[in-house]
């Protein structure tokens, strides 16, 4: 039996605060972030708020700004390689 699956609202703020703590980090604002990912500061905030469904492109650039990379990983902590199309 599969193990039981983690709240979706979990994951997003897992996810909010990762971003929120490598910006700190950083030293940089919300601002600086947006300006550095050619995205809206709004784009930043929803990120950072754990909105349930910010777009992916926004989400990548803002991980690019931040010198981050969006890894797809197992429960059990295997990195996904991704596969040719």
């Amino acid at each position: 039996m599969a193990p039981p699956r983690k709240s979706r609202r979990t994951d997003v703020s897992n996810l909010a605060r990762s971003f929120t703590a490598r910006r700190h980090e950083l030293g940089l604002t919300q601002a600086e972030v947006a300006l550095l990912a050619g995205v809206g500061r709004s784009t930043v905030q929803a990120i950072e708020g754990g909105k349930d469904a910010p777009q992916l492109d926004g989400v990548n650039a803002v991980a690019d700004a931040l010198g981050c990379d969006l890894t797809l990983v197992t429960r059990a902590g295997a990195i996904v390689e991704p596969g040719e199309r």
